[in-house]
């Protein structure tokens, strides 16, 4: 690859702009910039709950793949006219869902985010997520060509997070976090 990055600091993006991969510059508050960062945010995350899951090599390699897929979605929004993501990763993400699920009880109540560390992780990747999600719906609302199968990713993916925490907070006969209302109703 060479050395892309010889010099950190570049004083560019001093105004507020930042560079595309192929097509000039743009805002930092573009749409386009926040979906990448939040996506940025989420891998970090992912990166945070691999620690916390290190002794679990199934975990750990599903964990990565979705690190790299991460980084070609960013890729993919860095550099408009490219697409690196391919619908098999969804495919991928819901095979992962369904292994998971396969092993838990029914949800019959609101869960809280919590249960022990990595489950908490796993909660605020999921959140994280979402966050991402949304701005993506955001970004393909506003622009013409956008990124449906970056958006269908996303959904899948915070589903996926969501069943690994419930996993992860039932781990050596831990129990998940359950919601309980302190307003009743009568009846």
């Amino acid at each position: 690859m060479g050395h892309r990055l010889s010099k950190i600091y570049t004083r560019t993006g001093d105004k507020g702009e930042t560079g595309l991969g192929m097509q000039g510059r743009i805002g930092k508050d573009s749409l386009r910039i926040a979906a990448i960062g939040d996506i940025d945010e989420l891998n970090s995350i992912i990166g945070w709950l691999m620690i916390a899951v290190a002794d679990e090599a199934s975990d750990q390699a599903m964990l990565s793949q979705i690190q790299h897929d991460l980084f070609d979605l960013g890729g993919e929004l860095a550099m408009p006219g490219y697409e690196l993501l391919e619908e098999a990763l969804v495919s991928d993400l819901e095979t992962h869902i369904d292994r998971l699920n396969e092993a838990l009880p029914p949800l019959k109540n609101f869960i809280l985010p919590g249960g022990n560390e990595a489950a908490a992780r796993c909660h605020m990747a999921r959140s994280v997520c979402r966050r991402a999600e949304r701005t993506m719906v955001s970004f393909n609302n506003a622009e013409p060509k956008g990124h449906v199968l970056a958006q269908q990713y996303l959904n899948r993916l915070s589903d996926l997070l969501f069943v690994y925490a419930r996993h992860l907070a039932r781990k050596d006969g831990q129990q998940e976090v359950l919601w309980q209302s302190r307003h009743k109703k009568e009846g």
